[in-house]
């Protein structure tokens, strides 16, 4: 397995990837600008819950910059940022379902510092673990912490920033080999391996090396495979959804939580199919806080 470290609900969380200003448009209402970004959204999903964060990032010195950096310092976030001239950004459109497609405005490098104390946990995602400038220092930062803290990482598809399918899928597959815990959505496979089962590509990705990879499935819910064999699936929770934003995110940071705390994969796939429910039932990247993700599962056991 990559790495052997064990780690605790206090341990640190490094989240290294990028902050974006996501522009939400939908037909007939005006223009909203939320704090997002995978990464970004993981860590404050994260420090939600009450699990230490630090991102390592990069923000424009502007409003969608300080609004951003505001609203991860709201929860507790770390934030260690390189200055760069503006905030990237992201125009979100949003269809009839709620869903979300992306038209980027972004650039990438890393600032050159590193957490004052050893992580418990390091996470990379997204467009910052796979576009250059910044993804070289992103792996090699990775690659010192592997084997002295568990490594996550969600690849969180933006197929407009990938380049060339097969150059992308090395670039993912290299950052899963690193791992010991990877996420992906079942839409993130689709373009990544065409035709093929999600199935099929967990198990190819549990044979690089993660002890677990864990694939969210929309409304059909999530499952999860272990390097030990375990398989596990997870009925999602049915909720009116406002926009899908930050769905995904939201699962990433239920899913290392509870993994965190000791609890069982099962229990792990309640908690993120349920945190990111309660995330997709309102506008915009808004996961639970640790009390709003406790009183919605104990909804779910009592109507079960």
């Amino acid at each position: 397995m990559p790495g052997a470290a064990v780690i605790s609900p206090a341990s640190p969380v490094l989240v290294i990837g990028e902050c974006v200003a996501d522009i939400v448009r939908t037909d007939g209402a005006p223009d909203r600008v939320h704090p997002g970004g995978s990464p970004a959204n993981l860590a404050y999903g994260l420090a939600r819950l009450g699990r230490p964060a630090v991102l390592l990032t990069e923000l424009g010195q502007d409003a969608n910059g300080r609004l951003i950096r505001e609203h991860l310092e709201s929860a507790g976030v770390v934030v260690r940022a390189a200055e760069v001239a503006r905030t990237p950004s992201a125009v979100v459109r949003l269809d009839g379902q709620g869903r979300a497609q992306y038209t980027f405005d972004i650039g990438w490098t890393l600032p050159p510092a590193e957490p004052e104390a050893a992580p418990g946990a390091v996470h990379l995602g997204s467009i910052g673990a796979v576009t250059e400038p910044g993804a070289a220092s992103v792996l090699a930062l990775v690659e010192r912490w592997r084997g002295r803290a568990q490594v996550s990482y969600d690849p969180n598809v933006r197929p407009a920033l990938m380049g060339e399918r097969a150059e992308a899928v090395r670039r993912v597959e290299r950052c899963v080999a690193l791992s010991d815990l990877v996420k992906a959505s079942d839409e993130d496979l689709a373009w990544l391996y065409p035709g093929e089962s999600a199935e099929a590509v967990a198990e190819r990705w549990l044979a690089l090396g993660p002890s677990v990879v864990a694939i969210t499935l929309g409304a059909d819910g999530a499952f999860a495979l272990t390097a030990e064999g375990e398989r596990v699936r997870a009925a999602a929770v049915p909720v009116p959804v406002a926009d899908t934003v930050g769905a995904g995110d939201a699962f990433m940071a239920a899913l290392l939580h509870a993994r965190a705390a000791g609890t069982d994969l099962s229990g792990c796939l309640t908690r993120a199919v349920t945190a990111a429910a309660l995330t997709v039932s309102r506008p915009g990247a808004n996961p639970p806080t640790a009390a709003e993700l406790s009183a919605a599962l104990e909804r779910r056991s009592a109507a079960c």
